[in-house]
Protein backbone atom coordinates (compact mmCIF):
# COMPACT_ATOMS: atom_id res chain seq x y z
CA UNK A 1 0.00 0.00 0.00
CA UNK A 2 1.21 3.47 -0.84
CA UNK A 3 0.91 6.39 1.58
CA UNK A 4 1.58 10.10 1.34
CA UNK A 5 3.06 11.71 4.45
CA UNK A 6 2.86 15.52 4.59
CA UNK A 7 5.07 16.86 7.39
CA UNK A 8 7.37 19.88 7.35
CA UNK A 9 9.50 18.88 10.35
CA UNK A 10 12.49 17.05 8.86
CA UNK A 11 13.25 14.83 11.85
CA UNK A 12 9.64 13.87 12.49
CA UNK A 13 8.82 13.37 8.83
CA UNK A 14 11.79 11.10 8.28
CA UNK A 15 10.89 9.11 11.38
CA UNK A 16 7.29 8.62 10.24
CA UNK A 17 8.44 7.63 6.76
CA UNK A 18 10.94 5.12 8.11
CA UNK A 19 8.49 3.67 10.64
CA UNK A 20 5.71 3.20 8.12
CA UNK A 21 8.15 1.74 5.58
CA UNK A 22 9.11 -0.89 8.16
CA UNK A 23 5.39 -1.73 8.37
CA UNK A 24 5.50 -2.64 4.62
CA UNK A 25 4.01 0.60 3.30
CA UNK A 26 5.49 2.43 0.33
CA UNK A 27 5.78 5.99 1.63
CA UNK A 28 6.17 9.29 -0.23
CA UNK A 29 7.05 12.24 1.99
CA UNK A 30 6.58 15.93 1.15
CA UNK A 31 7.20 18.97 3.36
CA UNK A 32 4.84 21.73 2.20
CA UNK A 33 1.23 22.20 1.14
CA UNK A 34 1.93 22.93 -2.53
CA UNK A 35 3.98 19.74 -2.89
CA UNK A 36 1.19 17.81 -1.16
CA UNK A 37 -1.39 19.22 -3.56
CA UNK A 38 0.69 18.22 -6.60
CA UNK A 39 1.37 14.74 -5.24
CA UNK A 40 -2.32 14.13 -4.56
CA UNK A 41 -3.20 15.17 -8.10
CA UNK A 42 -0.42 13.24 -9.84
CA UNK A 43 -0.42 9.96 -7.88
CA UNK A 44 -2.80 7.38 -6.47
CA UNK A 45 -2.49 6.74 -2.75
CA UNK A 46 -4.24 4.42 -0.32
CA UNK A 47 -4.13 7.00 2.51
CA UNK A 48 -2.60 10.31 3.52
CA UNK A 49 -1.08 11.43 6.85
CA UNK A 50 -1.46 15.23 6.83
CA UNK A 51 0.04 17.91 9.06
CA UNK A 52 -1.87 21.21 9.26
CA UNK A 53 0.80 23.86 9.93
CA UNK A 54 2.59 23.65 6.58
CA UNK A 55 4.64 26.14 4.54
CA UNK A 56 3.13 27.60 1.33
CA UNK A 57 -0.33 26.10 1.83
CA UNK A 58 -2.10 25.14 5.05
CA UNK A 59 -3.08 21.50 5.52
CA UNK A 60 -6.78 22.35 5.83
CA UNK A 61 -6.63 24.06 2.44
CA UNK A 62 -5.05 20.96 0.92
CA UNK A 63 -7.74 18.78 2.50
CA UNK A 64 -10.66 20.97 1.43
CA UNK A 65 -9.44 21.06 -2.18
CA UNK A 66 -8.98 17.29 -2.15
CA UNK A 67 -12.61 16.82 -1.05
CA UNK A 68 -13.87 19.43 -3.53
CA UNK A 69 -12.34 17.31 -6.31
CA UNK A 70 -14.51 14.45 -5.09
CA UNK A 71 -11.64 12.36 -3.72
CA UNK A 72 -12.53 9.84 -1.02
CA UNK A 73 -8.89 9.22 -0.09
CA UNK A 74 -8.59 8.33 3.62
CA UNK A 75 -6.87 11.17 5.47
CA UNK A 76 -5.49 11.20 9.01
CA UNK A 77 -4.60 14.62 10.35
CA UNK A 78 -1.44 14.54 12.46
CA UNK A 79 -0.86 17.90 14.11
CA UNK A 80 0.07 19.85 17.23
CA UNK A 81 -3.25 21.73 17.04
CA UNK A 82 -5.11 20.05 19.86
CA UNK A 83 -8.10 22.22 20.78
CA UNK A 84 -11.66 21.00 20.27
CA UNK A 85 -12.17 23.76 17.70
CA UNK A 86 -9.14 22.54 15.71
CA UNK A 87 -10.37 18.95 15.75
CA UNK A 88 -13.88 19.97 14.67
CA UNK A 89 -12.47 22.08 11.84
CA UNK A 90 -10.29 19.22 10.63
CA UNK A 91 -13.03 16.61 10.73
CA UNK A 92 -15.59 18.96 9.15
CA UNK A 93 -13.11 19.71 6.36
CA UNK A 94 -13.09 16.04 5.43
CA UNK A 95 -10.53 14.28 7.62
CA UNK A 96 -11.31 10.69 8.56
CA UNK A 97 -9.28 10.73 11.78
CA UNK A 98 -7.37 13.22 13.92
CA UNK A 99 -4.24 12.47 15.94
CA UNK A 100 -2.38 15.09 17.97
CA UNK A 101 1.35 15.41 18.59
CA UNK A 102 3.21 14.05 20.47
CA UNK A 103 2.04 10.60 19.40
CA UNK A 104 3.17 6.98 19.39
CA UNK A 105 4.04 5.49 16.00
CA UNK A 106 2.27 2.18 16.85
CA UNK A 107 -0.93 4.16 17.46
CA UNK A 108 -0.62 5.87 14.07
CA UNK A 109 -0.08 2.47 12.42
CA UNK A 110 -3.13 1.05 14.24
CA UNK A 111 -5.29 3.99 13.18
CA UNK A 112 -4.16 3.55 9.58
CA UNK A 113 -5.02 -0.14 9.66
CA UNK A 114 -8.46 0.58 11.13
CA UNK A 115 -9.14 3.33 8.60
CA UNK A 116 -8.08 1.19 5.65
CA UNK A 117 -10.30 -1.65 6.91
CA UNK A 118 -13.29 0.67 7.07
CA UNK A 119 -12.67 2.04 3.61
CA UNK A 120 -12.38 -1.45 2.12
CA UNK A 121 -15.47 -2.67 4.00
CA UNK A 122 -13.56 -5.23 6.06
CA UNK A 123 -14.74 -5.51 9.65
CA UNK A 124 -12.12 -8.09 10.63
CA UNK A 125 -8.46 -7.12 11.02
CA UNK A 126 -7.25 -10.42 9.53
CA UNK A 127 -7.44 -10.88 5.74
CA UNK A 128 -8.37 -14.31 4.37
CA UNK A 129 -8.71 -15.77 0.90
CA UNK A 130 -8.58 -19.35 -0.38
CA UNK A 131 -6.65 -20.71 2.59
CA UNK A 132 -4.33 -17.71 2.83
CA UNK A 133 -4.50 -15.68 6.06
CA UNK A 134 -2.63 -12.41 6.59
CA UNK A 135 -2.49 -10.68 9.97
CA UNK A 136 -1.43 -7.02 9.43
CA UNK A 137 -0.71 -6.48 13.12
CA UNK A 138 1.62 -9.46 13.58
CA UNK A 139 2.88 -9.26 9.96
CA UNK A 140 2.19 -13.01 9.81
CA UNK A 141 1.02 -15.03 6.80
CA UNK A 142 -0.27 -18.59 6.93
CA UNK A 143 -1.37 -20.98 4.21
CA UNK A 144 -3.88 -23.59 5.39
CA UNK A 145 -2.65 -23.02 8.93
CA UNK A 146 1.06 -23.26 8.17
CA UNK A 147 3.14 -20.10 8.65
CA UNK A 148 4.83 -18.88 5.47
CA UNK A 149 7.86 -16.57 5.74
CA UNK A 150 7.75 -13.72 3.22
CA UNK A 151 10.14 -10.93 2.36
CA UNK A 152 8.94 -7.34 2.87
CA UNK A 153 8.14 -6.93 -0.84
CA UNK A 154 6.39 -10.28 -1.09
CA UNK A 155 4.31 -9.38 1.96
CA UNK A 156 3.43 -5.95 0.54
CA UNK A 157 2.41 -7.45 -2.80
CA UNK A 158 0.23 -10.09 -1.16
CA UNK A 159 -1.37 -7.44 1.06
CA UNK A 160 -2.25 -5.36 -1.99
CA UNK A 161 -3.81 -8.34 -3.76
CA UNK A 162 -5.79 -9.30 -0.66
CA UNK A 163 -7.08 -5.77 -0.25
CA UNK A 164 -8.28 -5.87 -3.87
CA UNK A 165 -9.31 -9.52 -4.00
CA UNK A 166 -12.33 -8.81 -6.20
CA UNK A 167 -10.36 -6.86 -8.79
CA UNK A 168 -7.61 -7.41 -11.31
CA UNK A 169 -4.53 -5.36 -10.43
CA UNK A 170 -2.39 -4.09 -13.29
CA UNK A 171 1.38 -4.25 -13.19
CA UNK A 172 1.49 -0.45 -12.92
CA UNK A 173 -0.91 -0.46 -9.97
CA UNK A 174 1.16 -3.05 -8.16
CA UNK A 175 4.36 -1.09 -8.77
CA UNK A 176 2.65 2.08 -7.45
CA UNK A 177 1.69 0.17 -4.32
CA UNK A 178 5.13 -1.35 -3.75
CA UNK A 179 7.52 1.52 -4.44
CA UNK A 180 7.86 5.07 -3.13
CA UNK A 181 9.62 7.89 -4.98
CA UNK A 182 13.26 7.27 -5.71
CA UNK A 183 13.11 3.51 -5.26
CA UNK A 184 14.49 1.72 -8.30
CA UNK A 185 12.29 -0.87 -9.98
CA UNK A 186 13.40 -3.47 -12.48
CA UNK A 187 11.50 -4.19 -15.67
CA UNK A 188 10.20 -7.52 -14.34
CA UNK A 189 10.15 -6.79 -10.60
CA UNK A 190 6.45 -7.51 -10.10
CA UNK A 191 6.72 -10.76 -12.04
CA UNK A 192 9.63 -11.88 -9.84
CA UNK A 193 7.63 -11.38 -6.64
CA UNK A 194 4.58 -13.06 -8.17
CA UNK A 195 6.81 -16.04 -8.97
CA UNK A 196 8.10 -16.14 -5.39
CA UNK A 197 4.59 -16.03 -3.93
CA UNK A 198 3.43 -18.84 -6.20
CA UNK A 199 6.36 -20.99 -5.05
CA UNK A 200 5.50 -20.36 -1.40
CA UNK A 201 1.69 -20.37 -1.54
CA UNK A 202 0.99 -22.65 -4.49
CA UNK A 203 0.95 -22.11 -8.26
CA UNK A 204 -2.76 -21.23 -8.28
CA UNK A 205 -2.65 -18.61 -5.51
CA UNK A 206 -2.34 -15.79 -8.06
CA UNK A 207 -3.76 -15.97 -11.55
CA UNK A 208 -2.55 -14.02 -14.55
CA UNK A 209 -5.31 -12.25 -16.45
CA UNK A 210 -3.86 -11.97 -19.93
CA UNK A 211 -3.51 -8.40 -21.11
CA UNK A 212 -4.76 -6.97 -17.80
CA UNK A 213 -2.73 -8.02 -14.77
CA UNK A 214 -3.03 -10.25 -11.72
CA UNK A 215 -5.70 -11.38 -9.28
CA UNK A 216 -5.85 -13.78 -6.36
CA UNK A 217 -6.88 -17.25 -7.47
CA UNK A 218 -9.32 -19.65 -5.92
CA UNK A 219 -12.55 -18.96 -4.03
CA UNK A 220 -12.50 -16.57 -1.04
CA UNK A 221 -12.68 -17.84 2.51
Amino acid sequence: MRLLVVEDDALLGDGIRAGLALAAYAVDWVRDGDAARRALIDHDYDACVLDLGLPRRDGLSVLRELRQRGSRLPVIILTARDTSEDKIAGLDSGADDYLTKPFDLPELQARLRALLRRVSGMARPVLEHAGITLDPVAKRVTHHGQEVPLSAREYALLLDLLNHADHVRTRAQLEESLYAWGEETGSNTVEVYIHHLRKKLGPDCIRTVRGLGYQLGGPPG
